[in-house]
């Protein structure tokens, strides 16, 4: 199959983020990337001792800008891109190892990496995700939940030993199965998503999922308004409930336009710079 596809209607992305340390960290530790012209969005959650969940969230980010500092071709098609991104997420986890191995004080250090990046050529985007970090997309007045947390309770409820409502509150819900920075992470998973016009999408860090149930989200944002205007009331709400984590939150929604997606992709990282991140 070959990697591009014809053009059809063209869809522009309007977005926006928010990193916020939280009410009981001393540092935000979050890592997020808005690149509009490039089509790549991503968070990363980082984890470790000392400042190396810093590092590693850092360096899975610095991955992605580094291969999409050249955007990927207008008429790339899905299974192409995420070829891409499976390629960059092997790419940071080496990286992150390789850090490792040579700074001692950062042994044992990972990040999750949830990415989206809209095909510019039809209404679809392609998501690469590893970790707890997760993508969503409100439709109307549904609120999906597109990736699956690499988590061991995940785990549980897959093997039928726990019932999803018992997640949230397990002891070990935090421990993750899958993180990049080991050796033995396999692929990120990847797949495709159809995009419509009024589409919300969403990338958070666990800071936001674990404070908020998924009803109090879809009603934040549903409420409507400006992108920048929704991102700031889910942080707000979040450190409202206690705060007890970093919370970062990327906000995406498609518009058909005739006009070149250039034009109306200006990037949105004023209220969140590309270069933060985190350990918890």
């Amino acid at each position: 199959m070959p990697d591009v596809t014809e053009p059809g209607r063209r869809l522009i992305w309007r977005s926006a983020a928010l990193t916020d340390r939280g009410r009981k960290r001393r540092r935000n530790e979050d890592a997020l990337l808005v690149l509009p012209d490039s089509r790549i969005y991503a968070v990363a959650d980082g984890m470790g001792g000392h400042a190396a969940g810093d590092v590693a969230s850092r360096l899975a980010i610095a991955a992605l800008e580094t291969t999409f500092r050249r955007p990927p071709s207008p008429l790339i098609h899905g299974p192409a891109l995420a070829r891409r991104l499976m390629a960059v997420f092997d790419t940071a986890n080496a990286a992150i190892l390789e850090h490792a191995a040579v700074q001692r004080q950062c042994a044992g250090m990972g990040t999750t990496l949830t990415a989206l990046s809209p095909l510019a050529a039809s209404p679809q985007s392609v998501i690469a995700h590893i970790g707890d970090s997760r993508a969503y997309r409100l439709r109307g007045a549904e609120l999906s939940q597109l990736t699956r947390d690499h988590t061991w309770v995940q785990q549980q409820v897959d093997a039928g030993m726990l019932m999803p409502h018992e997640i949230r509150h397990h002891p070990l819900s935090n421990v993750l199965s899958r993180v990049l920075g080991t050796a033995a992470v396999g692929p990120a998973d990847t797949f495709i998503v159809d995009v419509l016009p009024g589409d919300i999408f969403m990338l958070c860090s666990d800071g936001l999922t674990t404070m908020l149930e998924d009803a109090e989200i879809r009603t934040l944002l549903r409420n409507g308004g400006p992108l920048p205007t929704l991102a700031r009331s889910l942080v707000d709400a979040a450190n409202a409930r206690g705060g007890l984590d970093n919370v970062t939150v990327v906000l995406l929604a498609p518009d058909p336009d005739t006009h070149n997606a250039a034009d109306a992709a200006a990037p949105s990282t004023a209220t969140a710079p590309p270069m933060k991140s985190k350990y918890r």
